[in-house]
């Protein structure tokens, strides 16, 4: 494999290396992956997130593994396995698609590898355009708002909302940003926030709960957020409080768009009811846990309900940002979506 360079993936030396972004924003740790059930372990702890890396990070580890002399059985059987990481992010399941029909090729050894990096590169680009698509929305001086963590750390280029936001800074259009906390893994908090500190982009931190005051006052003037499955509908799961914001913004007249990558759509999903949700931990919400350390602050045997995602229906999105451009109501009700996949 050839050096790749990511803001949370890289390899060096045909080695596979993850950034812990449980230890970010105060400890950047740098984790040497080499084994399938060690990836999954990483995923499943949000170790290594967002849709798109997810997928990148499953497919540089098996064309790792190919590389390494696993046998075209093992990476098949690898990859399966992978694939029940999370079950909500469909890149994850397109990438390990692709990475199996490359693994059927007679040299499947190069085949894996190159595959990995197609995309990879892929999704550089599609991330610039999309950033370019989206950022043309923004006018000079809007506040705008966005949920969870959708920048460089959780995909292999500059991110999917995130990186409307930042092309739309780098075009001097004076934005503020509100970032949303998100509760209860505080992705916002510890990654949005720390990646707006890396490229000075102009925020302010905000709990989830306290989106409905900033809307009501006028003080936000369009939203960006991620998706994890776009259904051929157009509803679409993402990290769990992007359904309130939708309701909010709907309630308040607010623009609310999804920006995600044509790999993220999927036409054989008809709508967000047949999106699985995936159910984290307890201890999530009882609690948090980062490199400070770990506090408990409920009772320790607290029932606790935590969805990963919810879905927002497509009649409350104002437009899709895709990389092949900006689609609204009226396109989505005729199955552009579906078709672009």
């Amino acid at each position: 494999m050839k050096n790749i360079a990511g803001l949370s993936i890289k390899t060096e030396q045909s080695q596979l290396y993850i950034l812990d972004q449980t230890q970010l924003p105060h400890q950047q740790s740098w984790l040497h992956c080499t084994e399938v059930n060690q990836m999954v372990t990483m995923i499943q702890q949000l170790q290594v997130r967002g849709a798109p890396a997810i997928g990148m990070a499953a497919s540089l580890l098996l064309a790792y593994r190919a590389e390494q002399g696993d046998s075209r059985e093992q990476l098949l059987q690898s990859a399966e396995v992978l694939r029940a990481a999370r079950p909500t992010a469909v890149n994850l399941m397109n990438n390990l698609d692709a990475m199996a029909a490359a693994l059927v090729q007679q040299d499947y050894v190069g085949a894996a590898v190159e595959c990995a990096e197609q995309l990879f590169a892929e999704d550089v680009q599609l991330c610039l355009q999309m950033a370019a698509h989206g950022a043309a929305l923004v006018q000079p001086g809007e506040r705008l708002l966005t949920h969870c963590n959708t920048g460089g750390l959780a995909t292999a280029g500059v991110g999917t909302a995130f990186g409307v936001i930042r092309l739309a800074h780098q075009q001097g259009k004076q934005i503020q940003l509100w970032v949303d906390e998100t509760r209860p893994l505080l992705q916002g908090g510890r990654l949005t926030a720390w990646e707006c500190q890396q490229l000075g982009i102009p925020y302010q931190l905000i709990c989830d709960n306290m989106a409905a005051m900033l809307m009501a006052r006028g003080q936000v003037d369009r939203i960006f957020v991620g998706a994890d499955r776009i259904a051929a509908n157009g509803d679409f799961a993402n990290k769990v409080g992007t359904y309130s914001l939708a309701v909010l913004a709907h309630y308040h007249r607010i623009p609310f768009y999804v920006v995600a990558p044509h790999t993220t759509v999927d036409p054989g999903c008809s709508d967000g009811g047949q999106i699985p949700i995936e159910q984290r931990p307890a201890a999530e919400v009882r609690g948090v846990s980062g490199s400070f350390g770990s506090v408990c602050w409920s009772p320790e045997q607290a029932s606790v309900f935590n969805p990963a995602f919810d879905v927002t229906p497509a009649k409350l999105v104002t437009g899709w940002v895709l990389d092949s451009g900006v689609f609204e109501g009226a396109a989505v009700a005729a199955g552009v979506l579906t078709r672009l996949r």
